[in-house]
């Protein structure tokens, strides 16, 4: 099963590094043209130039996702948007009766607020193009179960799995199918410091019946297929690519 995204034009948000970085490669390997967009422009213009390098196609567009009028002008000037993925996220672990609300808001803001609405961007562009399309929210295993010192991320996570079955419910008549990636715990720089403590980093693993941590191309492999027409008739779905973590 070959996958060929070739002439399709892919926008992935937090492109610059770890696992956005990771699924921009992918989907350049497959043939689209990837739109890179973070808030990193020298990390995104190198990556650009890697995927050029390499024979790919990709454009830069730094932006902060959470600017909801500078992604929507960014989105506009798309000639054509053919797949998105929602993987921009962030993550700040401690115990709920510490939960400030400058920490709530940034959790929320960034996991779903600005989900929500580059979303929105896309979908409008998709309907202007009238050739359907697809969209990939980047989740978490914590989108399905819970998990101590995690209350504002997995509140976050089930939102945007709900997010994504309601959109996909929304657009299939459009032909826009909407489906979710939910990885464990992936080695990058989000997750590198709180895995450095080793009884932590034991405890994880423990829960995960493969027995080893995920890495960015673990979610860049499903992310990819998902976009691609070998998945047409999948919407409303969420693959968990957690090693057995959630099937406990």
């Amino acid at each position: 099963m070959t996958i060929d995204l070739s002439g399709q034009t892919a926008l992935v948000t937090g492109a610059s590094r770890g696992i956005g970085k990771a699924i921009a490669i992918g989907l350049s390997q497959a043939g689209a043209r990837v739109v890179l967009m973070s808030r990193d422009r020298s990390a995104l213009e190198a990556l650009a130039a890697e995927l050029i390098a390499g024979g790919g196609l990709a454009d830069v567009a730094p932006c902060d996702v959470g600017d909801i009028e500078a992604v929507a002008q960014a989105v506009a000037a798309l000639p054509r948007l053919d797949i998105l993925v929602n993987n921009a996220g962030t993550n700040i672990p401690e115990p709920f009766t510490e939960v400030s609300e400058a920490h709530f808001d940034q959790i929320m803001n960034l996991n779903l607020r600005a989900a929500f609405f580059v979303t929105q961007a896309a979908v409008r562009k998709m309907l202007k193009g009238g050739r359907g399309g697809v969209i990939v929210n980047v989740t978490s295993q914590m989108g399905h179960v819970g998990a101590a010192n995690r209350t504002v991320y997995c509140a976050s996570k089930h939102a945007l799995e709900g997010f994504t079955k309601a959109l996909a419910v929304e657009l299939a008549p459009q032909g826009i199918r909407v489906n979710s990636v939910a990885p464990t715990f992936i080695e990058t720089d989000l997750t590198r410091p709180m895995l450095t403590e080793a009884q932590f980093k034991h405890s994880v693993i423990a829960k995960i019946p493969l027995g080893h941590l995920g890495q960015p191309q673990d979610v860049a492999s499903a992310v990819v297929f998902l976009a691609s027409p070998q998945a047409a008739l999948i919407t409303g779905a969420s693959l968990l690519v957690d090693g057995g973590w959630t099937a406990q």
